[in-house]
């Protein structure tokens, strides 16, 4: 998978891109004093050590250093911290504050959108309107994507466009949860079948076209995109024993 490109975006994208080694004998640029200096260092070494650790480098940080210029960069790491940790509510919370700094950061809409699917249930009260709202969000990022410049000239021009390609997917990716929790399973295969153009390399997105034709009635397709799933020599358990199911779902209904 590819996510490890987003983890090089995000650290480019925060401005934490310089030298450790050089920073720890002077001030971390952009910063005003040496505790303000050693307070980023350690957000910069947290991001090895895990979401709790990030979390707590986050806020010291933020906490003693309101005004620093890492702010944006604390709460982007503190939201994807609290998500990997699975406490969606929190890691809504710093998206939330990410957009008041920034409406324009690229990564956190795509962030928020997946926490509003993951967080609609059938039956919720207000499910038309997390849907709309994590719609409004997948939209965002595809728009933002197409006059986003590259957050560091150190970055290069290849990554830059290979991390645009796949945020910009994982936003289709997205968009076809969308329509799938609102049963429109036409707009779900449209969407996940952008994803899979996009990052055709991508096992999750394909999952979900196979599941989409399936449950839209297209057997033959599902079966072909399972298939090509499972030819995958090095793919991962867990969707394998996905993709095997389907292809038994789709058995049983003959």
């Amino acid at each position: 998978m590819k996510r490890l490109i987003l983890t090089g975006v995000l650290g480019l994208a925060a401005g934490l891109t310089f030298p450790l080694a050089q920073a720890q004998k002077g001030l971390v640029p952009n910063t005003k004093s040496q505790g303000e200096s050693q307070a980023v260092i350690a957000l910069m070494q947290a991001q090895q050590a895990g979401a709790d650790a990030e979390i707590k480098a986050a806020d010291d940080l933020i906490t003693k250093y309101a005004d620093t210029y890492y702010k944006e960069t604390a709460l982007v790491i503190e939201a994807n911290a609290y998500q990997q940790k699975g406490d969606q509510a929190k890691a809504q919370v710093y998206c939330e504050q990410v957009l008041q700094i920034n409406p324009k950061n690229f990564q956190v809409p795509n962030m928020l959108g997946t926490l509003l699917v993951q967080q609609t249930h059938e039956h919720d009260l207000d499910r038309d309107e997390k849907l709309a709202n994590a719609e409004k969000y997948f939209n965002l990022t595809i728009e933002d994507l197409k006059t986003a410049t590259k957050p560091n000239p150190q970055m290069a021009d290849a990554q830059w466009d290979n991390a645009k390609k796949y945020l910009g997917a994982e936003a289709h990716n997205g968009l076809g949860l969308v329509a799938l929790n609102r049963k429109n399973f036409d707009g779900a295969i449209a969407e996940f079948k952008a994803a899979t153009d996009t990052e055709p390399d991508e096992p999750a997105f394909q999952v979900r076209l196979a599941s989409s034709y399936l449950q839209g009635g297209k057997s033959a397709e599902a079966i072909a995109v399972c298939d090509k799933i499972l030819a995958n020599p090095q793919l991962n358990a867990q969707i394998r024993q996905v993709t095997q199911s389907i292809k038994a779902q789709d058995s049983a209904k003959k």
